[in-house]
């Protein structure tokens, strides 16, 4: 597509000067971002206010509904990510390791952004500022591609980003934003080799598997979250109770929302009604095996495919199981390698649940809500890779880079 390759283009001419930007200079940038986000909070929200409306006219609710709203507070944190980052190590021109060979020649390894940055995503605006503001941090010039449901939120967003670059005198093509919102664009945008060096999808399944399958351009897998909760036979009733119910029902609609229950069949008869009925008072469907549907008088029965299911919505499957090994299992069997959480006061089992879960994130006692770039201290993530090559987990600064060799010579020849 034209506009696509025009982007392209400006992305590439823009990356030269970001790259060799200072730390000083980027912060000033996101500091200035921050600052400006917040003194325009209602022509964003007035912008927001009518992708709301738009919305509701094409059928859209619940979590994607939930997804997409902003307010001044959800305004005061993006802008709180972004200082957060200012506050962070720069982690471009770090030098990782450097040795002298007995030729003479010191070879060393140096931390270098990726170059051009593009970002497929749904529905939450926050993404546009969380992603372009790390990438400003890494020296990354980014392409954004929201959907249809939120492109108001994020013009107005990226035209904060735009303001802040031009008063800082710098080129603010470092950051674009798809103006097509069709499927076209997606699908052209995943052919775009000439131009962007890695591809991030951020939504739900079919987004994400439609990019992985397509593209051409090297891809960071994110975001599906079939997220478990195992309450050990070990396991403390109190903990039990408010971690589920805070990691099913804080946001749902959200990846590392909890959309699984497991329990010990020694503790089931204790634990599932009350965890039960809190979940109830939350407003929690629970799909449960035939055990978990007799101790719970509300659950409904489960099918296959409930295990598997990423609700993103107040919904949660429940089965009992006959011991640990069964649970990490069925974890390693259903999961998609998110966050997954133990709850229990037994350190030998909280081990093997560790070693023994393949996962991103693996929780002894904890919400699996905290699997997020600013909870592990990273300001803002540009995802959560829940694959194993390059990155794994919420991706911070140092996932958004990549290395070269540097290596000095005193005249040697092979």
């Amino acid at each position: 597509m034209k506009e696509l390759i025009e982007i392209g283009k400006k992305a590439k001419e823009a990356s030269k000067q970001l790259a060799h930007l200072n730390t000083d200079q980027k912060n000033k940038i996101l500091t200035l971002v921050a600052n400006l986000l917040e003194s325009s909070a209602s022509s964003i929200l007035e912008a927001n206010a009518t992708d709301l409306k738009l919305g509701e006219k094409m059928g859209l609710k619940g979590a994607i509904v939930e997804r997409l709203t902003l307010s001044e507070d959800r305004i005061r944190g993006i802008a709180e990510g972004l200082r957060e980052i200012v506050k962070l190590e720069d982690p471009i021109g770090e030098i990782q390791e450097m040795k002298q060979r007995p030729n003479g020649l010191l070879i060393g390894k140096k931390r270098v952004p990726l170059g051009v940055v593009g970002v497929i995503y749904e529905s939450r605006p926050n993404v546009t500022a969380d992603v372009a503001g790390l990438c400003i941090k890494t020296g990354n010039v980014c392409v954004l591609r929201g959907g249809k449901e939120a492109f108001r939120s994020n013009n107005a967003i990226v035209q904060v980003f735009h303001q802040a670059i031009k008063e800082c005198g710098l080129d603010h093509r470092m950051v674009q934003l798809v103006q097509d919102t069709s499927r076209e664009s997606a699908m052209a945008m995943m052919k775009l080799n000439a131009y962007l060096d890695i591809l991030i999808p951020r939504g739900g399944a079919g987004l994400i598997q439609a990019v992985v399958q397509n593209s051409t351009v090297p891809v960071i897998e994110t975001g599906v979250g079939n997220c478990h909760i195992y309450v050990d036979k070990a396991a403390d009733l109190k903990k039990a109770v408010a971690i589920v119910y805070n990691a099913k029902t804080h946001r749902p609609g959200v990846c590392n929302a909890a959309e699984s229950l497991l329990v010990h069949e020694q503790v089931a008869g204790e634990m599932l009604p009350s965890i039960g009925a809190a979940l109830a008072e939350g407003g929690v469907e629970i799909r449960g095996d035939k055990t978990s549907c007799k101790l719970i008088p509300d659950a409904v029965p489960a099918s296959e495919e409930d295990w598997s299911m990423e609700y993103l919505d107040l919904v949660i499957s429940s089965k009992v199981v006959g011991s640990l090994e069964e649970a990490v299992d069925h974890i390693n069997s259903y999961g998609s390698k998110h966050s997954e959480s133990i709850i229990t006061e037994n350190y030998s089992h909280a081990q093997y649940f560790l070693e023994r879960v393949d996962a991103a994130a693996v929780y002894v006692n904890a919400s699996t809500r905290f699997t997020d770039g600013f909870e592990f201290g990273y300001g803002a993530e540009i995802g959560i890779s829940t694959q194993k090559l390059h990155a794994r987990g919420p991706m911070g600064l140092k996932e958004l880079t990549t290395s070269k060799y540097i290596i000095y010579g005193s005249g040697q020849i092979r």
